[in-house]
């Protein structure tokens, strides 16, 4: 896998730290990256993308004018 260098405030990357419980900032960063990923995709297969709401969805009948 290929490696990534980011510039980063040492106070988020610190905040990083503690929350995930870890002693490195790199670590701690790659954690919690990691798991807002995998919370994205949990988010994304449970429900749908915009093209499951147009096929699953009800149309609304249009108004009809005049």
């Amino acid at each position: 896998m290929a490696r990534v260098t980011v510039t980063l405030d040492a106070d988020p990357a610190i905040d990083a730290m503690m929350l995930s419980g870890t002693r490195s900032r790199q670590a701690a960063v790659e954690l919690i990256l990691l798991d807002h990923l995998a919370r994205g995709r949990r988010t994304g297969s449970r429900t749908g993308d915009a093209a499951d709401g147009q096929r699953t969805g009800r149309r609304r009948p249009t108004a009809q004018e005049g």
